[in-house]
């Protein structure tokens, strides 16, 4: 229950990541928010997914995006990995461009990233402090992360397609909390 505990643990809160998922899932992936809000969110949430939460959220992201946006945002890693000299899995040489272009492909090679070294996507995507003022360099960058932000929160929210056990906790919290049945 940690997402839940420390993201949605009061009204505002719940409100604040209502009113970003709405701007989300209302424009452009890349629109209705500062890349600052947009590196906080996924900061916030990123660090508290399960693996496979994290897929499935970035699944969704990426899903959202045109197959020629996912392709920018798969060369757009590749180059900063190169630039930094930070070899990543999934990221670099020999990975075929059609490759970006596959929303699965992007989720699971994004997921295991985040997983093995955590935060090293937001450096190179430019919210790591280097270079750019720390801010995201590329409206794909800002789309991904704003996306898996997201669509971790909206499944955290009950929002999700086919369910999932945070969206049924918080229900249940919810319930608790209002004194309302979950």
């Amino acid at each position: 229950m940690g997402l839940l505990d420390s993201l949605l643990g009061n009204p505002q809160q719940q409100q604040d990541y209502q009113n970003y998922l709405q701007r989300y899932q209302q424009g452009a992936p890349h629109e209705g928010y500062s890349d600052q809000e947009v590196l906080q969110r996924y900061q916030q949430v990123a660090p508290q997914l399960p693996a496979q939460d994290y897929q499935r959220a970035a699944q969704e992201a990426f899903s959202r995006m045109s197959p020629q946006e996912r392709i920018q945002f798969g060369q757009y890693v590749q180059q900063q990995a190169q630039t930094q000299g930070t070899p990543v899995a999934g990221f670099g040489q020999g990975v075929a461009q059609e490759a970006y272009g596959d929303a699965g492909y992007l989720a699971q090679h994004t997921a295991q990233l985040n997983q093995q070294q955590p935060g090293l996507l937001t450096q190179l995507l430019g919210g790591g402090g280097t270079g750019g003022g720390g801010m995201l360099g590329s409206p794909v960058a800002k789309a991904a992360l704003a996306g898996i932000a997201a669509m971790a929160v909206s499944r955290a929210m009950g929002g999700g397609t086919g369910g999932n056990a945070i969206g049924g906790l918080l229900g249940g919290v919810l319930g608790q909390q209002s004194g309302r049945p979950a």
